[in-house]
């Protein structure tokens, strides 16, 4: 049978350790039918074949971003940009502020997002008096990068509830003014109750173009898959989502996981952990583990029982946990799960591990654990790391060399919208540990170019048991594929971050190109 399309001219990077590269890939159907020298073409091709010229372009699978935020993203789109390429102070911030609600109906709510105390003039966060100067007549939040943190102003609080009697929400923060005790705008880990309890949900045309957006958004990073990580994830969320893969507006693939606080819904609507089809698959269990010990929450035996029934139930265990203590309670209940019921083979995901010192690496590596961390971090926050996280952990901050050397899989991710979704970005950083400002962050976590591309597309594959189905170019295979304008394997790594990606192909049809 002949191929329905052909690339060629290419340089092909498979992935693939039994036959690394090639200079040609035939596709037939949504499959890989072969890889081979640029001889082999014209044995495949057959009168209907497409044929497409990479001119010398790298083709590698498509990258598979294992930790993002989609609906988060697609709010982000629709925002005001708050990133410090855009302000890089208080007064910039409300004067953007300030601009879109002069083009917003008074009481509709505001969004701006991604800002960064740390990259302001004033080196702290807005409050509720900055946003009311702005805007006194439109209901405003602001996210943090990091997506822990928040900020309302007074008519945001008042839509929220959040008064000087509210109690601290457990595992989240609400800060206050020492004098008064009054609020002051400032939210920790209470977004998710913001964005899908009190602002009205994204919802017809608007949710319709942001989700427009954000599938181009994608397609133009050369991400053909996502591993959608938020914890509110319910049943209704995977109707929206499989509407849109329906109706064709996400051509990216989703690997979805199921909120803690939901799970037994899914299963309640009948949906088992690899529900679902090529297309929309539902994974694991998102537990969101907050706060700093002795405080974490949710506590050890809430973490435990959640676990063992989440585990017991065949749902793989997705843990957010960022500082060690996070890390630790981590480690904790996988081995309390261990004790009862093997968890060899189940791949439960560690989501970041920033820190993450010797002796936890091996307790993972034992539980068969699998790290999925963000490289973009070093490249967009390593400056404020090296300012502000404490000596004591600096040495063991989102490592990747060692867990890969300790035999540890490790999947790459963006996190985004905290950060853009440039799967190149993460490659150059786990490349070079390099941050925007020149400076390295750990050299000797330093991994190859070859290493760096597999977090993206075999291992991100693999962290969702999807390894033999996608994320190289065998034969037989999804023929999910980008086109890149250079080999990042063989540039000069200072050069990996400024690769195009110039077509994304997504089950043999072009779905984006440059």
């Amino acid at each position: 049978m002949p191929a329905d399309v052909i690339l060629k001219n290419a340089n092909v990077l498979t992935m693939d350790a039994g036959f690394p590269t090639g200079e040609m890939v035939a596709i037939a159907g949504d499959k890989i039918m072969a890889v081979g020298g640029k001889e082999d073409a014209a044995s495949v091709a057959g009168a209907g074949t497409r044929t497409i010229d990479c001119g010398g372009g790298t083709v590698v699978p498509g990258f598979n971003d294992a930790h993002l935020h989609l609906f988060s993203l697609v709010r982000k789109l629709l925002s005001i940009d708050l990133s410090p390429a855009a302000v890089r102070s208080i007064a910039g911030i409300k004067e953007a502020v300030r601009r879109r609600a002069a083009e917003t109906p008074p009481g509709t709510w505001l969004s701006g997002t991604d800002f960064n105390e740390f990259y302001l003039e004033e080196k702290r966060f807005p409050t509720r008096e900055d946003i009311d100067d702005a805007a006194p007549d439109h209901p405003v939040v602001l996210s943090h990068r990091s997506l822990h943190a928040c900020v309302l102003n007074s008519r945001a609080l008042a839509l929220a509830g959040i008064t000087r009697e509210t109690p601290e929400p457990p595992g989240a923060r609400i800060e206050r003014y020492l004098t008064s005790g009054e609020p002051n705008g400032i939210l920790y880990e209470m977004l998710g109750y913001v964005g899908g309890e009190v602002m009205p949900p994204l919802a017809g045309p608007e949710l319709e173009e942001g989700m427009a957006l954000a599938d181009r958004h994608l397609l133009a990073y050369g991400i053909t898959s996502l591993q959608e990580a938020t914890y509110k994830n319910d049943p209704a969320r995977w109707q929206t989502i499989g509407g849109f893969k329906e109706s064709g507006r996400l051509r990216s693939r989703v690997y979805m996981m199921a909120g803690a606080a939901e799970w037994g819904k899914f299963r309640e609507a009948g949906l088992a952990p690899g529900s679902g089809n090529g297309q929309l698959r539902l994974g694991a269990v998102k537990v969101m583990l907050t706060g700093t010990a002795p405080d974490l929450y949710p506590p050890p035996e809430e973490l435990n029982r959640l676990a063992l029934e989440c585990h017991e139930a065949g749902f793989q265990l997705a843990f957010h946990a960022e500082e060690e203590a996070a890390v630790a309670a981590a480690a904790d209940a996988l081995e309390h799960v261990d004790g009862r019921s093997p968890v060899a083979g189940r791949r439960h995901r560690i989501e970041h591990g920033a820190e993450c010192p010797p002796h936890l690496l091996e307790r993972l590596r034992k539980l068969g654990a699998v790290i999925v961390t963000q490289p973009p971090f070093i490249y967009y926050s390593g400056e404020r790391y090296l300012a502000t996280v404490a000596p004591g952990q600096l040495p063991w901050l989102y490592r990747i060399g060692s867990p890969l050397q300790r035999g540890v899989a490790v999947a790459g991710s963006s996190d985004a919208p905290v950060v853009p979704a440039d799967p190149l970005v993460g490659i150059y950083a786990a490349v070079t540990r390099r941050a925007a400002s020149g400076q390295v962050l750990l050299p000797e976590e330093r991994i190859s170019p070859e290493q760096a591309l597999a977090l993206y597309t075999v291992n991100a594959a693999f962290a969702s048991f999807e390894e033999n189905v996608k994320g190289s170019l065998t034969p037989g295979r999804l023929a999910d594929i980008a086109v890149l304008s250079a080999d990042p394997t063989r540039v000069e790594p200072e050069e990996i971050k400024d690769i195009r990606v110039l077509m994304t192909i997504i089950g043999g049809e072009v779905a984006w190109e440059a």
